[in-house]
């Protein structure tokens, strides 16, 4: 196997010096998951300084350091740079420049980190494919994700996200995307932007990083595609392939049907029609594989082996992973969207609760904490949840925080479940109150912490079962 990165090249690519001679085979900017072989990149940000974890790194077999200080009581290699964050951004961009994959870039205010999946999944049978591990899609993520992409890769898929104006463009313009896939634009970081249109318009910085002979993918049934499109047009970008139910779509939703579990979907890709299984369930899922083809397609490869990837999609956890829980009397099925939220994404964790069924008796429910970022609109879009619950048929619902209190005042009484100021206690009342049959969806921002919920419910099945 070749060396991800040897000295020499490093070096070369930050105008570091090295101490000594090393090879890496990967890089890390977090001495607790740093594997043996790998390049360990000590970041020093408003609140840590990864420069007191050299020595743990280290021990941990890493096989040099990207340091921007001296590093005592340490006789291991280093690469000694300016700046450490600057460092890795160098090594970021080499590793872009030395490969002569198709390069997707993927943003948008719901479905990015599920399309990315979606897209690695898709190009894995058609050449060695890199892509972002997990969410790392900020201004450490994404260079930090490029440094690990090897030479020989033919498909890298890089995610970029943002809450703040500007923050894509910098990271673009160190992906430098050949196809750039926008899932959509939505009312998500309202508390850092003045409106909508201000969103749609920082996700188009995405655009600033590409040349005219680059391709971008865009939703046709946002109400922002026109302003999108016009942003991509003035960046030069004149080839775009968009994709939604809208019959004049590029890629075109011709039929599907949802089940609980899984969907049917026939689709038109450019004049091609195809007809493939999606293995997640929800109508926000049948989009998202949209985008997908559509990028895929964007990106020269095949579609007819795209489409037949996803039916074997696996789910993430906090992202709709589902497992069966112990309760009194038997089993729960636990719905596990806890990683984040916004009002798109809790309309459509919802929908898919609707979609699915309880035995035995049970019941629907849901147990939500606050959206984040909403600014002055926290309290209208918490409360309209209200509607896509009731349209759900969900029996139970129990918030969590303080904007979740809205909604907890607006629901009819029959739906009302216990509301809490923390996850943490919210999550003994509902392994409490679970019964046999029922189906339960857990979701809110990352802020609010509901993964204690999902910790909490698991722990209890756990205890149950003995």
């Amino acid at each position: 196997m070749s060396p991800l990165w040897t000295a020499t090249e490093a070096a070369a690519a930050t105008g570091g010096t090295n101490t000594g001679a090393w090879i890496a085979q990967g890089v890390s900017i977090d001495s607790r998951s740093l594997l043996p072989g790998d390049l360990f990149v000590a970041l020093k940000g408003p609140k840590f300084d990864a420069h007191q974890f050299v020595a743990a790194a280290f021990d941990k077999g890493a096989a040099a350091a990207m340091v921007a200080k001296a590093v005592t009581d340490v006789a291991k290699p280093l690469l000694v740079v300016a700046d450490t964050q600057t460092g890795l951004e160098e090594l970021g961009r080499a590793a872009r420049v030395r490969t002569d994959a198709r390069v997707i870039g993927v943003t948008g205010s719901v479905g990015k980190t599920g399309t990315k999946e979606a897209l690695r999944h898709a190009f894995e049978p058609q050449g060695a494919t890199h892509a972002s591990t997990g969410s790392l899609n900020n201004q450490w993520g994404v260079p930090l994700s490029l440094a690990r992409m090897p030479r020989d890769t033919a498909f890298g898929v890089f995610e970029m996200g943002m809450n703040h104006p500007g923050e894509i463009d910098a990271l673009t313009r160190l992906v430098q995307p050949n196809v750039a896939v926008i899932t959509t634009v939505e009312p998500v970081h309202l508390g850092f932007f003045p409106s909508v249109e201000a969103i749609a318009d920082a996700k188009a910085e995405i655009f600033n990083g590409m040349d005219p002979r680059s391709r971008t993918v865009l939703n046709r049934d946002n109400p922002y595609f026109g302003r999108l499109a016009e942003r991509a047009k003035a960046a030069g970008i004149s080839r775009i392939i968009d994709f939604g139910a809208h019959a004049d779509a590029a890629v075109h939703l011709i039929d599907c049907h949802l089940h609980a579990s899984a969907s049917a979907v026939t689709a038109s890709v450019q004049g091609e029609i195809v007809d493939y299984c999606l293995s997640l369930p929800g109508r926000h899922w049948v989009m998202n594989s949209l985008a997908v083809l559509a990028a895929v397609r964007a990106a020269g490869a095949d579609i007819g082996t795209a489409a037949a990837a996803m039916a074997t999609l696996e789910p993430m956890a906090g992202r709709g992973l589902r497992r069966n829980i112990a309760v009194a009397g038997g089993d729960a099925l636990l719905i596990d969207e806890s990683y984040n939220a916004s009002p798109a994404s809790m309309r459509a964790a919802i929908a898919v609760l609707g979609a699915a069924q309880p035995q035995n008796g049970g019941r629907r429910i849901a147990v939500l904490g606050d959206m984040l970022e909403l600014g002055t609109e926290a309290a209208r879009l918490h409360a309209e949840l209200a509607g896509p619950l009731q349209d759900a048929d969900v029996d139970l619902v129990f918030t969590v925080g303080d904007a979740m209190r809205t909604l907890h005042d607006t629901l009819p009484a029959r739906r009302r479940g216990e509301h809490a100021a923390a996850a943490a206690e919210m999550g003994e009342t509902v392994a409490r109150r679970l019964k046999r049959g029922d189906v339960v969806m857990v979701k809110g921002s990352y802020g609010s912490r509901m993964r204690e919920v999902v910790a909490r419910l698991s722990a209890a099945a756990e205890t149950a079962r003995r």
